[in-house]
């Protein structure tokens, strides 16, 4: 069978010194996105929209710092603890989207503090954002063939060339699709349903289909810790687990405060 054979340069542009790579545009493409949402809502809401600027710093901060801790402490803590410096070396690759998540909630959690905001009411609306960021990044990792899927026969099979001669699943983009599901299914019940009144309920089912999705699409990506454990379940789904939990509670606890008025 002939499979679709993908081996496209991660430069996207480079003239002289300069050198942009696939996968920052497309990062910066999925921050203008996000933004640009986030601008939306705002309006919606009547909320002050040039205090986007300044979420946007604390936002950013967060998942980059958040990630790249989450990939060194995750998926590899032996080689980066040996090797600290290593962890500012950002552009040698390696952001976990676990640590990205907790990152960003610590940095909104300092930014509602320093600014008087309701935690979870922000939370609510950065979570459709986040959906909406999430297939920029995955469509990234699949422009750059990292984060491969197991080798398969499947029609749909991918060979990621700069890796090896192999089809693969294209996990990438099963999870950019994932994430694009989630962000119009939790558009349609922010614009449509009383859901957005009741603070947590959007961050909650956000947690339970982004983590349900992410728990999935593990069982068809290739190992991505440097270390294995004595368990089925590999480390991707042994971090979406809590999110998940979490996102259960939030549903639960906000059903519970709205039967309780």
């Amino acid at each position: 069978m002939n499979h679709f054979i993908w081996n496209i340069d991660p430069t996207l542009i480079a003239i002289g010194p300069l050198t942009i790579q696939w996968y920052g545009a497309l990062f910066a493409c999925a921050i203008f996105a996000g933004l640009q949402f986030m601008k939306w809502i705002f309006i919606q809401e009547k909320q002050p929209v040039e205090a986007l600027d300044n979420l946007l710093m604390y936002a950013v901060i967060g998942i980059i710092v958040g990630a790249r801790l989450g990939h060194c402490l995750f998926y590899d803590p032996s080689y980066y603890l040996s090797n600290p410096m290593k962890i500012l070396a950002i552009w040698e690759g390696g952001l976990a989207s676990h640590g990205g998540g907790l990152g960003v909630i610590i940095a909104v959690y300092f930014y509602c503090k320093r600014n008087d905001q309701d935690f979870l009411w922000l939370l609510d609306r950065l979570a459709v954002a986040t959906a909406l960021f999430g297939i920029f990044v995955r469509s990234a990792n699949f422009v750059n063939s990292e984060i491969i899927g197991k080798v398969s026969d499947a029609p749909w099979a991918i060979v990621f060339q700069r890796i090896d001669n192999l089809p693969r699943h294209p996990a990438q983009l099963y999870e950019a699709f994932a994430y694009l599901c989630i962000f119009i299914t939790l558009t349609l019940i922010y614009r449509s349903t009383s859901a957005k009144a009741h603070r947590g309920m959007l961050l909650g089912l956000f947690l339970i289909m982004t983590f349900t999705a992410r728990f999935i699409v593990e069982f068809f990506k290739q190992q991505q810790a440097a270390y294995s454990i004595d368990v089925s379940l590999n480390t991707g789904q042994m971090l979406s687990i809590p999110f998940f939990i979490i996102g259960l509670f939030l549903v639960f606890s906000s059903l519970k405060r709205t039967s309780s008025k």
